[in-house]
């Protein structure tokens, strides 16, 4: 498995579909592709932390509805310590720029994966 590949495992704990994906049309392309996630998810000098990273992306998943992917999201958050309030927070903000309706939507399996995951 190439370096690139092997980062990106590392990253999220499993191999990302993409790479996956990629791995299986051409070697250079998922090397390409794991570079690409590698440098997204990388920490720098001054820049964002993994942890605001991963509430970024929260907030993205909730605003477009993409519950599964929240979720999953959420369990990670657990990993780098975020809070209760961070995570209200970053869904007031999805509230604010995806609509109430998709907030309503949501909410109550957010809420609930909250309570099994004790924040």
């Amino acid at each position: 498995m190439p370096d690139e590949i092997k980062e990106a495992k590392d990253v999220k704990g499993f191999q990302p579909r993409a790479v996956t994906y990629a791995e299986k049309m051409d070697d250079n392309f998922a090397e390409a592709v794991a570079g690409f996630y590698n440098s997204v998810w990388d920490e720098r000098e001054d820049g964002l932390s993994k942890k605001q990273k991963h509430l970024l992306v929260f907030a993205i998943a909730c605003s477009n509805q993409k519950t599964k992917s929240a979720v999953k999201i959420l369990q990670r958050l657990k990993k780098y310590g975020v809070t209760a309030q961070e995570i209200k927070d970053v869904m007031m903000i999805a509230a604010w720029t995806g609509g109430i309706q998709n907030f309503t939507n949501l909410s109550p399996e957010i809420l609930k994966e909250m309570e099994r995951l004790e924040f």
